[in-house]
């Protein structure tokens, strides 16, 4: 007998222009070919009431009963307001300020559940900013000290 598999969430990064779509490409270009996920770009040749019907279009299609996670590019704006909108009527969490890290942690925890899922994308969004020079510096200068430099 096969065993059944438990479902995942799906993914829709929202985005401006083509932010969310060369997002997804550059994480399968890492993580190899992906399933169960979209892009939708929000911009001004796009009526907003068809991103609407887009967005609900693909939160239904990409739920296979574990719900959906839909990364936006930015809070405030467009791309996440009108991802706001799926809040009442799918099993969906919006994260907001979509990078790279946070993409590439949500492809390799989607097993599990929404809520916690969202915690852990967030947190690896925030993990991934960093003022590299500055964080370089600081090693260095802690490392002039332990060595009496």
């Amino acid at each position: 007998m096969a065993e059944e598999q438990t479902p995942h969430v799906g993914i829709i990064v929202v985005a401006h222009a083509d932010y969310g779509s060369a997002m997804l490409r550059t994480a399968e270009f890492i993580l190899g070919s992906l399933s169960d996920c979209s892009s939708i770009s929000v911009d001004v040749a796009q009526e907003v009431p068809e991103t609407v019907r887009r967005l609900n279009d693909a939160a239904d299609r990409l739920d296979k009963g574990a719900g959906v996670i839909v990364l936006t590019d930015m809070f405030g704006g467009t791309p996440t307001n009108l991802a706001l909108s799926l809040l009442g009527s799918h099993h969906v969490e919006v994260v907001t300020g979509v990078n790279l890290p946070m993409l590439l942690k949500v492809f390799s925890c989607r097993e599990k559940p929404l809520e916690e899922l969202a915690r852990l994308a967030s947190e690896a969004g925030t993990r991934g900013i960093v003022v590299a020079g500055s964080m370089l510096r600081s090693k260095k200068n802690d490392k002039n000290e332990k060595s009496g430099a």
